[in-house]
């Protein structure tokens, strides 16, 4: 008999597998994200993976569409993985808005695809968190994308993060001025690579692409190198947009913007004016944000988004303008960690019944239902071994509590109650059917009672 082929067991380079220890806070994360979406009236949608290769080309710009996966299918079809969820977003509202009408406020987490290099919280494969609202031009709904972010970061547990703010028109309004509207594209692509290259690579790439000279080059980077207050950023640049109407729009969008976002609550200083923020995606027309960490600002944008109000116009005569924001998850979570964030644990369920006692087998069952009707997540040991290799694995897997019960236990009516992180123990009563004592004994370890 001829010996199997071994595989090697491997993932391809920009792709990876998540052992529990990774899903769990990643789940956490989806499920507050779809909490704070649900709250602002946003309802679930889906689309399929894979679009014609037409519903995706050329619509996210010359780089998105080199690390686009395509290829034909059996049945001769060229098709595409999507690389975002805005642009399958657009086909989505032209086919369905007849029947879903408008304003549609939809969030979609789902995974994306593109072949660009890996780098820190960064894949090929990855998953976004989208909210939008489409079929409205309204400033309101500029404004409630900036709350939803700002929520969603409290909701995560973030005290120091900064809502980046700036409008594509202020910046085509300078294009204008300097006769470089004709050349937006390249400019502000480059101009999107600002903080990762520099102010002269940046002007290098600005003359090399859009054929721009040294003193065009030269005034767009002052007009992003401005600072200040938002008022005195403002100020700053009704001048510098004079005489261009798509510029003084953008301007009174943003001074507009930030006052709804004052009025709704949020603190000052969390919402800052950032001209040099471009976002490279070719479909932006209007608001456009990014949210940094204060603590962790080299991890770039941990959520990003804007307006953009042409992208359906292939897809239909309908006007359908819209905004939202696309929280990145694997960044974030890359984040957290590194920021002490997340919690070490290979379980979801905080309790774990010892088995070893093998004629007990009903009790420990009966045990584990009764805490899990009260809404506790239990996890049983499946074999009667040793009680200290159970606590091992207990330990390793990262419950907070134990229970353990033996024969004499059991015939005395408690259960001993371990905090897994002291050590400290104690006996608790447990009459097979009476939850409630073991329930605050465990409550208050895990600090849900006080």
């Amino acid at each position: 008999m001829s010996k199997t082929q071994r595989i090697t067991p491997r993932t391809l380079k920009g792709f990876r597998d998540y052992l529990p220890a990774a899903m769990i806070p990643r789940e956490r994360l989806i499920s507050t994200a779809r909490r704070v979406y649900r709250s602002y009236g946003f309802s679930p949608v889906d689309t399929p993976a894979l679009e014609y290769l037409e519903i995706l080309a050329g619509k996210g710009g010359e780089e998105t569409d080199k690390q686009l996966y395509k290829f034909e299918d059996h049945g001769g079809r060229w098709v595409g993985l999507r690389f975002d969820l805005t642009v399958p977003l657009a086909r989505f509202a032209a086919q369905h808005m007849a029947e879903l009408g408008t304003p549609l406020k939809r969030y979609h987490i789902a995974t994306v695809w593109r072949g660009e290099n890996t780098q820190r919280g960064r894949y090929r494969e990855f998953m976004q968190c989208d909210f939008d609202t489409i079929g409205t031009r309204s400033v309101a709904a500029d404004v409630e994308t900036a709350l939803v972010i700002h929520d969603l970061f409290g909701a995560l547990g973030f005290e120091a993060f900064t809502i980046r703010l700036n409008h594509r028109g202020v910046l085509t309004g300078l294009l204008e001025r300097l006769d470089l509207a004709d050349r937006a594209v390249p400019v502000l692509r480059a101009l999107d690579k600002l903080a990762k290259v520099g102010p002269v690579a940046v002007a290098d790439e600005m003359k090399a692409a859009a054929g721009a000279t040294d003193a065009q080059a030269e005034e767009i980077l002052r007009l992003a190198a401005i600072e200040g207050t938002n008022d005195e950023i403002l100020a700053q640049l009704e001048p510098l947009v004079a005489g261009s109407p798509l510029g003084n729009s953008g301007v009174a969008r943003l001074a507009e913007l930030l006052s709804a976002v004052r009025a709704a609550g949020v603190a000052a200083g969390r919402v800052k004016l950032d001209v040099s923020i471009a976002r490279g995606l070719d479909y932006y027309t209007g608001t456009v944000f990014e949210t940094l960490l204060d603590a962790l600002p080299a991890i770039g944008s941990v959520c990003s988004g804007g307006r953009y109000d042409n992208l359906a116009e292939l897809y239909t005569n309908q006007e359908l303008p819209g905004v939202g924001a696309s929280l990145g998850l694997d960044r974030l979570l890359a984040a957290m960690e590194e920021l002490g964030m997340i919690e070490k644990t290979a379980t979801p369920a905080p309790v774990f019944v010892a088995f070893f006692d093998k004629n007990r087998l009903h009790d420990y069952l009966r045990l584990a239902a009764a805490l899990r009707a009260r809404g506790l997540g239990v996890e049983l040991y499946p074999d009667p071994k040793k009680l200290g290799q159970q606590l091992k694995y207990a330990d390793r897997r990262g419950h907070r509590v134990a229970l353990i019960a033996g024969e004499n236990e059991f015939t005395a009516g408690t259960v001993q109650v371990k905090d897994l992180a002291t050590g400290k123990m104690q006996d608790v009563a447990w009459t097979g059917t009476d939850a409630g004592p073991l329930v605050e004994a465990i409550g208050r370890i895990l600090g849900r009672i006080s």
